[in-house]
């Protein structure tokens, strides 16, 4: 190990050393730094003056340009100064033209009306003699004829009134004529066309069910032992079992036309079948009130699909298809309502009207039949109803209640749906009537004609769709004749039930006999 002794001398030079070292260090240091600081001020100096030109070149840049905007606005704000200055002047010019012709106007109307008053003044004048001289020659009229001016009045006018009654009565009796040849060809136009485009082909049907056996025998298996087959069959169905000597069929009975179908097609199911007991019997009634519900569906959509209308409630598309087995007076009601809605179409797209209402109300229009015998009410009240419950159109609505009358119909469609109701209802072959109500509807006709006072004999001819009525002819006159034609149709149409049209006929002869002796 080696040992460096430093004396104080030494040890003194090493410390002014470093003491000069550091002096002259930060002599260094300072006289860079000075020099640096200089040249960054006079760079920053030089930027200074630059920047200031800049700005004083900008400065008289933007004098310029506001100059030049303020000399182009002072500019644009003469010229429409000048345009409004022409515009005031042309409507001043317009006002003073103006003002001189209703001047000129007021001065003409002020001579007109001078003028007018002059004339009226003579004109009163002259009212006052000319009264002056009527009342002397009343007073001479009264003096010659010897009556008052009021009897006067009453004799002239009687005759007048007499006179009157006769051209009107001619007068209406001609427009009616012309009017009813007009309409009858009009009608008849329409309601064909209408008829042949329906083209119905289909006769009445009956609402007893016939279920045809193979042979005799199987109405034995039917019965069942001690008759416990057609017990659980007529309990399952709530339909009657009518077996009795008729060869190789049974009778189905029951009002409800639905129960009536579902027993027939059990009831062929179980002959097919062949095994015939309780047990199969009720299984066989609810396979066939499925098949019965899913066939009541489709038959609802296809009658909507025939006639041409959408957008149904999903139930009335079975109310529809249970119409299918329901008749009335003998005719199918579905059908029925298929050749209603055709011929209600078929008449308004002849007629203007609208066919879609015209269709849909036709086809809805008996849709409270097919729960008529389930709802208490009259089946138009019940099919308002259930318009109403699945929010069918008010039109369709007003068309299902006036389509018998029982309210007043206020639409088009209304009454064409009343007129292709009366059509497919009064066709030949389409509806069975029993002999009660027609005697009755005939013996009403002439009870109604009867009632007048004047009738000497009525007679109901041609099924009830003409009535004759001879009345007396020194009691009723040709103007009376008229009035009570049209005052029977009033009462018919009031209280009679009736298919299509009853015409009336009043009857006046005046016979004059005489013989030569």
């Amino acid at each position: 190990m080696c040992i460096i002794e430093f004396s104080l001398w030494d040890i003194l030079y090493i410390i002014v050393g470093l003491a000069i070292g550091v002096l002259s260090g930060y002599y260094y240091r300072k006289t860079i730094a000075e020099a640096k600081i200089g040249k960054a001020e006079e760079r920053a100096a030089d930027i200074i003056n630059e920047a200031k030109k800049e700005a004083e070149a900008a400065k008289k840049e933007a004098l310029l340009e506001a100059k030049d905007e303020i000399h182009k606005l002072r500019n644009e704000f003469e010229r429409e100064s000048r345009e409004r200055r022409n515009e005031n002047q042309r409507m001043e010019r317009r006002l003073l033209q103006r003002e001189d012709a209703l001047q000129k106007k007021s001065d003409s109307l002020d001579r007109r009306e001078e003028a007018l008053n002059k004339r009226q003044k003579e004109l009163d004048k002259l009212e006052e003699e000319i009264g002056q001289l009527h009342k002397k020659e009343l007073a001479e009229l009264e003096r010659v004829s010897g009556m008052t001016t009021e009897q006067a009045k009453e004799v002239l006018l009687a005759s007048i009134r007499e006179d009157v009654e006769h051209d009107a009565v001619t007068l209406i009796r001609d427009i009616e004529n012309r009017a009813k040849e007009e309409a009858e060809k009009r009608a008849r136009v329409i309601v064909a066309d209408a008829i042949q485009r329906c083209a119905a082909d289909y006769v009445p049907e009956v609402t007893v069910s016939v279920v045809p056996l193979p042979n005799d025998e199987m109405k034995g298996r039917i019965i069942g032992r001690e008759g416990r087959n057609i017990r659980a069959l007529e309990t399952a169905t709530g339909i009657d079992l009518i077996i009795d000597d008729t060869p190789e069929a049974v009778i189905l009975s029951g009002f409800d036309p639905i129960r009536r179908e579902v027993a027939r097609m059990t009831l062929e199911k179980l002959i097919v079948d062949g095994r015939i007991h309780p047990g199969r019997i009720e299984e066989m009634v609810e396979r066939s009130r499925r098949e019965l519900d899913a066939k009541i569906k489709e038959e609802g959509e296809q009658a909507a699909f025939d006639v041409g209308v959408h957008n149904l409630h999903p139930e009335i598309i079975k109310l529809l298809g249970r119409l299918k087995y329901r008749t009335s007076y003998g005719q199918n009601v579905l059908k029925h309502s298929i050749e209603v809605a055709l011929l209600a179409g078929g008449m308004a797209a002849e007629l203007g009207a609208d066919v879609a209402i015209a269709k849909r109300a036709g086809l809805l229009h008996d849709i409270g039949k097919a729960v008529d015998h389930e709802v208490e009410g009259p089946h138009v009240q019940i099919g308002i109803d259930i318009a109403k419950k699945y929010r069918e159109n008010p039109a369709i609505i007003h068309a299902i209640a006036a389509h018998h009358g029982d309210i007043e119909a206020n639409s088009i469609e209304a009454v064409l749906v009343q007129a292709a109701d009366a059509i497919s209802a009064a066709r030949p072959g389409a509806r069975q009537e029993t002999i009660e109500a027609y005697l009755k509807r005939l013996e009403k006709l002439e009870e109604i004609a009867n009632s007048f006072a004047g009738v000497d004999k009525s007679y109901a001819i041609q099924a009830g769709r003409e009535v004759r009525i001879i009345v007396k002819p020194e009691m009723i006159n040709d103007a009376e004749a008229m009035r009570m034609a049209r005052d029977i149709v009033k009462r018919i149409e009031k209280e009679v039930e009736y298919p299509g049209q009853i015409k009336v006929t009043v009857i006046r002869e005046s016979r004059v006999v005489e013989y030569a002796k």
